[in-house]
């Protein structure tokens, strides 16, 4: 599938009515995220017959265009039932049935639980703003325990020195995919602009080989 096919389905994909701010829900842009998936497929073939895990899954965007890149199966994975609905009304009206949805506090995930389940995991996950501090690495950290192949990711540009140094200690390779310019539309009350933009990383961690790591 071509990357402007795949940006023109993924604008039909239905988003939060009522977003909830505790739980930083900003849907992924169909535009960013068919260009995250594209790459993914096309650049490092990670997306056609894998298993993918999407962690904070939302509405599904990340899952629905890996499903229609031809993933054996996506496992979406969010704590808010709300955005599962819409995320499995999303994938009948595509009609897809490579889709598992999951509702789960990935923050309450004992660890080890799901290691090494996945081939790739994909996922957009919180920033770590307002009362989530720290919850963008612990999303990361859980995500690099569940892939066997690769881990892809988008944050602030501004913590890519502090990934960079986290993603060391816990002995994965990090490249800086693309950097991104994420438009974040007034979605809440309290935002006094029509929108922000913000700079962004798109990561790809990945455990290096034995070889590898012997050389290092």
């Amino acid at each position: 599938m071509k990357l402007k096919e795949l940006e023109s389905c993924l604008q039909e994909v239905d988003v939060f009515e009522d977003p909830k701010v505790l739980l930083e829900q900003y849907p992924t842009t169909p535009h960013i995220a068919a260009c995250m998936l594209h790459t993914i497929d096309t650049r490092y073939n990670d997306i056609q017959g894998k298993l993918i895990g999407d962690l904070g899954c939302g509405c599904g965007v990340l899952s629905i265009g890996a499903a229609m890149l031809g993933a054996s199966l996506c496992v979406g994975v969010d704590i808010d039932e709300d955005a599962l609905l819409i995320c499995s009304q999303n994938a009948e009206e595509f009609e897809l049935n490579n889709i598992d949805l999951v509702q789960c506090d990935l923050g309450s995930v004992e660890e080890g639980m799901w290691n090494k389940q996945f081939d790739t995991i994909i996922m957009n996950p919180p920033f770590g703003t307002k009362r989530n501090k720290g919850i963008d690495m612990m999303f990361l950290k859980l995500a690099l325990g569940m892939a066997t192949d690769a881990v892809y990711s988008l944050h602030k540009s501004s913590t890519r020195d502090h990934i960079q140094k986290k993603a060391k200690e816990w002995g994965a390779d990090v490249e800086v995919v693309a950097e991104l310019r994420f438009d974040l539309p007034a979605t809440y009350k309290f935002h006094k602009q029509k929108s922000v933009d913000i700079e962004v990383d798109f990561l790809r961690f990945s455990h290096p080989t034995k070889s590898q790591a012997s050389k290092r």
